[in-house]
């Protein structure tokens, strides 16, 4: 009975320790915290250099963080309840923020080319915002209420 405790305590210190590490890929750093329950995030990095930082605290918020090319950066964030962000960068050197802080908000993000920049900020329920930004340099900024 003794080994079986052992081993279920060992797994278990194995497991957290495997969770709470950042997820390294060419460089690429992924680090996720969700505390509340039914959260859901996925993160796919291809390339190099790449950065994402998803925080959900509340209870069944959804992130979708995927990056491919190199130096790419993403924060999502997202208290509240059932907050959605899926955020998509192709190219180099691309910044996506999401903050979120209510419920039932929706942001969706793509940037398909180098040195862009999204923003997004919704702080009361049900907003809602989808933004692509296609080719070099471009900058949006939304912010809700």
């Amino acid at each position: 009975m003794t080994f079986t405790f052992k081993k279920i305590a060992f797994s278990a210190l194995i497991a957290s320790t495997l969770m709470s590490a950042p997820a390294l890929a060419g460089g690429s750093v992924t680090i996720v915290e969700q505390w509340g329950w039914g959260n859901g995030s996925g993160v796919g990095q291809t390339g190099f250099g790449n950065r994402t930082r998803v925080y959900q605290d509340g209870y069944s918020n959804n992130a979708l963080s995927t990056q491919d090319g190199a130096r790419n950066r993403t924060a999502i964030g997202q208290t509240g309840r059932r907050n959605s962000a899926d955020t998509m960068q192709n190219g180099r050197r691309n910044i996506a923020g999401v903050a979120q802080m209510g419920g039932y908000n929706r942001a969706t993000t793509t940037q398909n080319g180098n040195n862009n920049a999204i923003g997004v900020i919704q702080i009361g329920n049900r907003n809602s915002t989808s933004t692509t930004q296609n080719g070099n340099g471009n900058i949006a900024v939304i912010v809700q209420d």
